[in-house]
């Protein structure tokens, strides 16, 4: 098994970023604008869509201002199963991001891609806290014709 791995720091409260984490429009505002269902709540299922497809995730854990977990329950077949798992810590002035995609069977070419596009949008949730103003899909940094 194979993992993706960021690290971001964003000058906030681990609150702000929890709440960016766990409510819909929090979640469209930073990943996709088109983001419907559950994400406070254990068991929830959020949806995420995009215009090559999409992931649903159903709310493994929840730990305010400390811990997100989800589950890729629907999607292409090399996220299902995986964990989207998000750690959060103040330290000083900043909420430090802690992100792992776990679980991916083998490093295929979508897994880097996957990876560079979570880098992308942890920035956007990071220009999302520090300036209200995230960048989700349709309106993200296009990396590859996957986009």
């Amino acid at each position: 098994m194979v993992d993706i791995l960021h690290k971001v720091g964003i000058p906030s409260s681990t609150a702000e970023v929890y709440t960016a984490l766990t409510t819909v429009e929090g979640l469209a505002g930073w990943w996709t604008t088109n983001t419907r269902g559950v994400g406070d709540g254990l068991g929830g299922v959020l949806q995420f869509r995009f215009a090559a497809g999409g992931f649903d995730m159903k709310v493994l854990e929840l730990d305010p201002g400390r811990r997100v977990l989800w589950e890729v329950v629907d999607g292409p077949d090399e996220w299902i199963g995986t964990q989207v798992d998000w750690r959060l810590a103040q330290v000083d002035d900043y909420a430090v991001v802690l992100f792992s995609h776990r679980g991916w069977k083998e490093p295929v070419d979508f897994m880097h891609h996957c990876s560079t596009k979570w880098a992308v949008y942890l920035l956007s949730l990071k220009s999302l806290i520090e300036t209200g103003k995230g960048a989700p899909h349709p309106h993200d940094v296009k990396i590859d014709s996957w986009d």
